[in-house]
């Protein structure tokens, strides 16, 4: 793959070429040293799977790799594809920088969203690591086989611990609800004053809230979980038709004194109701505000904002995702007792794929320094077929 279009004037390649390529010194890892065997062998196999090809030449057989045309991959996908069988796991930095000769990617962000796109393939072609320990940036494997993961990453995802998302309902979800009401009735001004600006120093939030509006266009757009409204006040501003709903009637009260320009309910999103000068939503945007749902809860919730989508509507999810649920007692300078759950990327995608929607985008990005609590961040852009 990696050939073909870097040296296409020796392409298809020879037995011994292509076992030259195999080892090549440069631009792999591992390193490897093939024999003749090894290499004859293992494209014997791959004949089978019908992933090569024999190409008759003047005086010797030559092959054609087939892979990229089984698995219908455009360009961009094949240059990640080619990279990542070549040398292991990469962050999208590294990608971007060793695809060049392949597909020149714009910038990082194009990449990432070239990675969503594969990931987001059933089945996945390509699945993101969990960070090591000092690491900035997330790294990336295909799927497409066994891959040897760095010893860092190995460890911690041998000793992460099974995390017991279910642990936030275990007095029923009604009690939790109460305990959430409670909390952000209790810290609204003051969550206001600290998070009411936050969009100015989160440029990726920004972008993509402003696609959602401009996808919205004309029609009604949700804003489910809205806290003190300064999300809904960004939509709005890009053009939005936009309600805000939160279940914090606290919160509500906070987003009316605001903004009172915008509308505001209290509201539970997981039994969002259909607006009331239209028949269904052209958007709902739900920004962080499964939180504190249960794993067990996501299917039923992300189904309750689908059904009250037009046809062709858009969702836009964003959450925090990780390992492990967050218990806090104090927030704010507040009294309060909250868990905050850090949600399994695939879980959420499984959720939004089972309520009938499907995928368009997903991202998934660290934390900003000195600008938000530090967790990881999944977003989900779906459309509801129609």
């Amino acid at each position: 793959m990696e050939k073909q279009v870097t040296v296409p004037s020796t392409y298809p390649m020879s037995l011994n070429s292509l076992r030259l390529a195999c080892n090549q010194a440069t631009s792999r890892d591992p390193i490897t040293e093939f024999d003749e065997a090894t290499v004859q062998e293992c494209l014997r196999g791959l004949r089978l799977r019908e992933l090569v090809r024999v190409v008759h030449g003047d005086r010797v057989l030559k092959y054609h790799q087939l892979l990229a045309d089984r698995l219908a991959l455009a360009d961009d996908e094949r240059a990640l594809i080619t990279v990542l069988l070549l040398r292991g796991a990469q962050s999208p930095g590294e990608l971007k920088t060793r695809t060049d000769r392949l597909h020149p990617f714009a910038d990082r962000a194009e990449v990432e969203s070239c990675l969503a796109r594969l990931a987001a393939l059933d089945p996945p072609l390509v699945a993101v690591l969990p960070k090591a320990p000092g690491q900035h940036d997330a790294r990336w494997i295909h799927l497409l086989g066994p891959v040897a993961l760095p010893v860092a990453v190995a460890a911690v995802v041998e000793a992460a611990p099974a995390v017991d998302r279910e642990v936030v309902i275990a007095e029923g979800a009604d009690a939790r609800d109460a305990k959430v009401v409670a909390a952000y009735d209790a810290v609204a001004t003051a969550y206001a004053l600290e998070f009411g600006t936050e969009l100015e120093r989160k440029p990726f939030d920004a972008w993509l809230l402003g696609r959602v509006a401009t996808l919205a266009g004309i029609d009604p757009v949700a804003d489910a979980g809205c806290g003190p409204g300064h999300v809904t006040r960004f939509l709005a501003d890009a053009g939005a038709q936009v309600t805000g709903f939160d279940l914090s009637p606290g919160m509500v009260a906070e987003a009316r004194l605001g903004f009172p320009d915008l509308t505001f309910e209290v509201g539970d999103l997981r039994r969002l109701m259909r607006p009331r000068l239209a028949p269904a939503w052209g958007a709902i945007v739900s920004w962080y505000a499964v939180t504190h749902l249960a794993e067990s809860e996501l299917p039923s919730a992300v189904a309750g904002l689908a059904r009250v989508l037009r046809p062709g509507g858009w969702l836009a999810l964003a959450a925090h995702v990780g390992e492990t649920v967050h218990h806090v007692e104090s927030f704010l300078g507040e009294s309060v007792e909250l868990d905050f759950v850090l949600h399994d990327p695939a879980a959420v995608r499984a959720a939004v794929s089972g309520a009938g929607l499907e995928i368009v985008e997903w991202y998934l990005r660290g934390p900003l320094a000195d600008a938000e609590a530090q967790t990881d961040r999944l977003y989900v852009l779906a459309r509801l077929p129609g």
